[in-house]
């Protein structure tokens, strides 16, 4: 497929790429992987900020038939030099403003053979510029399709990379994503996208990447705001857009004389995802937008899709719609499946196959006797095939859209020596949905108090990405845990959640 015209802008700066532009650079910097002895089949890391050279570097990784992995930008070090290991990645591409973190986690990743920086050389980095300076700009003689790599975070606090095998198609070729968002959505060579999340995310960086396979424009916020967002919309004319319902929250909560300010009749298409969405948030961006808004249900590990309409979420509440990909079956802790209406464990048959990289039990874990698959989430249908969700991997904190998985949070409070035991919770926020909190028991009650709390707080943000951390520890003399040991977390999060409803 012959693409022409824009291809991404920076709403920022307003710098724009074409899509004539981003082949010729990507090639740049394909060659250069090949010539570091990049082989198909491969990886490659990207760790930066939604930068210009994002996308640039995803597509040369795409043409290349390499794995190429996202990492947040939010992670620390050790996170980082994790995921680099367990990737094997042998490329690292970050910016300046990653440095503090890009450096000594590649510090801690032998395989790296190739490490470059959007900016000037340093600390064991070459320049981006400079090292794909004079390479050819047309496409390597082996060409072949890559995929992406990213990481689902998982219930043993390790984030799980999800793998897929390469595909098995021409370079430039629709992938099934493509086939599917494209029709779904209405996406074609005529579409402008604005993607308003960091394009580490899964979703934002899929859609990106689907948008210009399929020869449309992508728009990139540097950060959300909602005001800049609707800006960005009237000044590009933007047709279609993905996101979280916290974004929904934060444009609803500006003042109708300001929504009013912007001409959004350009947009055809507002998807939301990542989260469950208060139903006041979902009909007031109904009755606003019109019948565009979109919802969707799948994951990192694309095993499923499940989609609805604005008509299917007003006729039926809460639903996040009925399966396009693969078939929704709920069960039992025995693994039967339930009749309409049952709430148990959410399984797809047919989706696409994958695993978790590394992790064997964790994918077994993810298998079904009948050989569907499952992202660990509860929900159940109705007689007409509709997903209610009830919720997530039992346990998991959702804020702001991005999952936080609390056994991580609380192996790491475990560790302070003023910390006997700790549960970590989601208690109910007005615009994240929720937040993290920290049920502590100390060493000592005398030492329970504001000091304490905010030392715990400072512990966890020094050693993890700042979402995963409690914004609030609440201390108690003793767990409630059984005999067992196992801790009856549903006590806690009923009493917490109980006093956080306004």
């Amino acid at each position: 497929m012959r693409r022409t015209g824009l291809a991404y802008v920076m709403a920022a700066t307003g710098e724009s790429v074409s899509h004539d532009a981003l082949d010729r650079r990507s090639n740049r910097l394909a060659h250069l992987l090949r010539s570091r002895g990049l082989q198909t089949g491969d990886g490659i890391a990207i760790l930066m900020e939604n930068h210009p050279r994002f996308l640039e570097v995803a597509w040369a990784a795409q043409r290349t038939g390499l794995y190429y992995t996202a990492i947040s930008t939010r992670l620390r070090p050790a996170e980082v030099a994790y995921v680099l290991a367990d990737c094997a990645a042998r490329a690292l591409v970050t910016t300046p403003r990653m440095a503090e973190v890009a450096v000594p986690a590649a510090a801690q990743a032998p395989a790296l053979e190739t490490r470059l920086v959007c900016g000037p050389a340093a600390d064991g980095f070459e320049a981006y510029d400079v090292a794909v300076a004079g390479r050819p700009e047309h496409p390597v003689d082996d060409e072949a399709q890559g995929i992406d790599l990213l990481y689902s975070a998982g219930t043993t606090g390790r984030p799980k990379g999800v793998r897929f095998p390469l595909p098995d198609a021409p370079p430039g070729s629709p992938t099934a994503f493509d086939r599917l968002v494209g029709p779904l959505y209405g996406v074609h060579g005529s579409s402008v996208y604005l993607s308003a999340a960091p394009l580490y995310h899964a979703a934002p960086f899929r859609f990106s990447m689907s948008a210009l396979r399929c020869g449309a424009a992508v728009v990139v916020l540097d950060r959300f705001d909602a005001e800049e967002f609707l800006r960005a919309v009237e000044r590009h004319r933007v047709t279609h857009t993905q996101v979280v319902p916290t974004m929904l929250v934060r444009l609803l909560a500006l003042d109708p004389s300001v929504r009013a300010r912007y001409d959004l009749r350009s947009l055809r298409c507002v998807v939301h995802a990542g989260a469950p969405c208060p139903p006041a948030v979902k009909e007031a961006a109904i009755e606003w937008l019109g019948p565009i808004v979109h919802e969707y249900y799948a994951g990192t590990e694309r095993n499923g899709f499940v989609a609805a309409t604005s008509e299917d979420w007003l006729h039926r509440p809460g639903t996040v719609g009925r399966a396009v990909i693969g078939r929704v079956h709920i069960v039992d802790e025995a693994g039967r499946d339930l009749p309409a209406g049952e709430v148990g464990k959410v399984f797809f048959e047919g989706g696409n196959a994958f695993e978790y990289l590394n992790a064997p039990e964790q994918t077994a874990a993810s298998r079904h006797p009948s050989g569907w698959t499952t992202m660990g989430d509860m929900g159940h249908l109705d007689e007409d095939g509709y997903l209610y969700l009830a919720d997530r991997q039992a346990h998991v904190i959702i804020t702001g859209g991005v999952n936080v998985y609390p056994k991580e949070v609380e192996d790491l409070l475990a560790e302070h020596p003023h910390v006997d035991d700790a549960a970590v919770v989601g208690i109910s926020h007005p615009e994240m949905g929720e937040e993290v909190k920290a049920v502590v028991q100390p060493t000592d009650m005398a030492l329970a108090g504001s000091w304490l709390e905010a030392e715990l707080i400072a512990f966890c943000r020094q050693r993890m990405a700042s979402y995963k951390c409690p914004r609030s520890v609440e201390f108690v003399r003793r767990m409630p845990r059984e005999d067992t040991g196992k801790l009856r977390k549903h006590l806690l999060l009923e009493d917490r959640r109980a006093s956080a409803a306004p």
